[in-house]
C-alpha cells in the first residue's frame, strides 16, 4: 500500500485563472475521499504575480460549482513550492519544463498526462468569456476525477 501524497501543488502561469480552480476542485475531491482527505492542495503560477485575487471568470466558473475563490491570492511558483510538493500538476508543457528547471523531476507531470490522456495543455481562459471559463472547468473536472482514482488506486494497491 502505498502512501498519499502529503502535498499537491497546481501550477498555472499566472496563479489567477487554471491552478486556483484546480486546487479548489481537486480539495472538493480530496476532501470527500476518505484516504485522501488529508492531503493538501495548492496553487503557485511560473510568472505570477503576488498577492492577486482569483480571476472574475474562474471564480464565477467556481462558484457555478460550489467552491469559493474569493480567499485566493496568487504567488510566483518557487524552488521551496517545488521541494515542498510530493506531486505538482503543470497546465502546459511550457510551465512544466519551469517546475522541472526548479528541481521538481520525479514529482512533475502535465495534468493531462497525469490523468491519463494524451499530453496536451489545458485551456488557457485568461481575458475570454464566461463561456471559455467554464469550458476550462469542464476540462479541469474531468482531468481531476481521474486524478482522485489514480491517487486512491495506489493508495489501495
Amino acid at each position: 500500500m502505498m502512501p498519499p501524497p502529503k502535498q499537491i501543488l497546481l501550477v498555472c502561469s499566472g496563479n489567477t485563472c487554471r491552478s486556483p480552480l484546480a486546487a479548489a476542485l481537486l480539495a472538493v475531491r480530496l476532501s470527500a475521499t476518505p484516504e485522501l482527505a488529508d492531503v493538501v492542495v495548492e496553487s503557485a503560477g511560473t510568472s505570477a504575480r503576488d498577492d492577486q485575487p482569483a480571476s472574475e471568470g474562474s471564480a464565477a466558473a467556481a462558484l457555478e460549482r460550489g467552491v469559493d475563490l474569493s480567499r485566493h491570492r496568487s504567488r510566483l511558483l518557487s524552488a521551496e513550492l517545488v521541494q515542498r510538493a510530493d506531486l505538482i500538476l503543470a497546465m502546459s508543457a511550457a510551465q512544466l519544463r519551469h517546475i522541472l528547471a526548479l528541481g521538481g523531476g520525479g514529482k512533475a507531470y502535465l495534468l493531462t498526462a497525469y490523468a491519463g490522456e494524451p499530453d496536451s495543455d489545458v485551456t488557457d481562459p485568461f481575458g475570454g468569456a464566461i463561456a471559455t471559463y467554464r469550458t476550462t472547468a469542464l476540462q479541469l473536472d474531468r482531468l481531476l476525477a481521474s486524478v482522485v482514482v489514480r491517487l486512491r488506486n495506489a493508495v489501495e494497491s
